[in-house]
């Protein structure tokens, strides 16, 4: 999930939910037949905005003459070389990857569902030992770990159909992202190399994540655990093994042990909205004097604890106090909507109870928000692509604009705005 693609579970219901709004197919190149399972499909695209060159079989002839020379062997290269296929499907996927437009409440709704809180604190008594091993270790909480297990791939019930050297070589001869898949196929032969995974292991998602919480081959080799002790880190078959990496890729992202990482709350219907911005924090005693308070109506703890008040859909719809464990979040997956759901559902899961859901206003029709990103754009705000998806840079410039028109300014992009901006005041 970190930054390449969504995964295999979440991948399969955003493609599925957001077709409608999708954005057409991107083109892809045309790349040559190397061995016979690596022909192209037969499907044709229109030009690429970059342009791959030579033959996949002289680039697969280069990067394996690389890969000896950073020390790997000659048999792991040979074990692998059935597998490092081109599979045009994976570069038509990853060049029309869809806009994932749900709101969070739509998301949240589908992903922290009560059937998976239930079968996440199952798990967590099931596997009561190893949790409280990994949190002496790494000092990261059982619901946190078993929520992005559960939201990544249904608790490992849905790893992935595709072969992942086959993928990750294709997205690494093609030109759009070479570099980087490049990097990522060394790493993958580098587990072979170590003897964690065979390459007949090596099944996950289209963009090669693999496990049961979905690690690119270069996190599984950085933050990857042998934590059953069989000489092997095994992110698909060994569970103690998948719960103890993910704790350590998120105590090596910085997590900070025995905080919070959200709170649902209750905030008043007068505050400094502007005020209320992931990247503004504020101590606790500041959000309770102001009158925020917790979900439950109780008062807020009045200490120095730094936090920032989140609202994912505006003033009027669910409220959270995220504190820096949240940042964590952002890192593993940097879509606002999944992290506050992963960290909304780590709670559901440690016992919090069902979420307030208030009274926001409808989101923007997706042609609304490219018009709006567009019209923010030209105003000279940095909203990233525009995509017709809310995204941080983009709410920070909905922000800018509602003080300028005298809105409270809780960054959620709404009809009301979108019409004082077509009709300049």
């Amino acid at each position: 999930m970190r930054g390449i693609a969504a995964g295999t579970l979440l991948f399969a219901i955003l493609s599925v939910a957001s077709t409608t709004n999708a954005a057409p197919l991107s083109p892809a190149p045309a790349a040559p037949a190397s061995k016979p399972a690596a022909a192209p499909a037969a499907k044709t695209a229109p030009a690429a905005p970059c342009h791959t060159t030579g033959t996949y079989d002289a680039w697969l002839a280069a990067f394996e003459r690389e890969a000896m020379a950073q020390g790997i062997s000659k048999a792991t290269i040979a074990a692998a070389a059935p597998s490092l296929t081109f599979d045009q499907k994976i570069v038509y996927i990853d060049r029309g990857q869809r806009v994932f437009s749900q709101t969070f409440l739509e998301f949240s709704g589908r992903m922290a569902a009560a059937y998976r809180i239930q079968r996440g604190q199952q798990l967590i008594q099931a596997n009561a030992a190893t949790f409280a091993r990994i949190e002496q270790q790494f000092g990261v909480p059982a619901p946190v770990i078993v929520a992005f297990w559960g939201l990544e791939t249904d608790f490992g019930a849905n790893l992935g159909k595709y072969h992942s050297l086959s993928a990750i070589a294709s997205l690494a001869y093609d030109c759009r992202r070479s570099e980087r898949f490049r990097a990522q196929l060394l790493d993958a032969l580098r587990l072979i190399e170590r003897g964690d995974l065979t390459p007949e292991d090596m099944i996950g998602s289209w963009a090669g994540e693999l496990g049961q919480t979905q690690m690119m081959p270069s996190e599984y080799n950085q933050y990857g655990v042998d934590f059953d002790g069989n000489g092997k880190r095994d992110l698909i078959h060994s569970v103690p093994d998948v719960l103890a990496s993910t704790a350590n890729y998120l105590h090596g992202l910085g997590w900070k042990k025995g905080e919070p990482w959200l709170t649902e709350v209750r905030v008043p219907a007068n505050l400094p909205w502007d005020q209320a911005d992931l990247s503004i924090q504020l101590p606790r005693a500041k959000w309770a004097g102001w009158g925020v308070a917790l979900a439950d109506g109780r008062p807020l703890p009045a200490d120095n604890l730094p936090a920032s008040l989140l609202l994912p859909m505006g003033r009027l719809g669910p409220a959270f106090l995220a504190y820096q464990n949240f940042q964590i979040y952002l890192q593993w997956n940097n879509s606002l909507v999944y992290s506050t759901t992963a960290a909304f559902l780590a709670t559901r899961i440690a016992g919090a109870p069902a979420m307030r859901h208030g009274t926001p206003p409808p989101a923007l029709p997706f042609e609304d928000m490219k018009a709006m990103q567009g019209m923010l754009a030209r105003a000279g705000y940095d909203v990233g692509k525009i995509d017709g998806f809310a995204g941080l840079k983009t709410r920070q410039a909905v922000k800018a604009m509602q003080v300028k028109y005298g809105l409270p300014a809780d960054s959620y992009p709404t009809a009301e705005l979108l019409a004082c901006m077509r009709g300049g005041g």
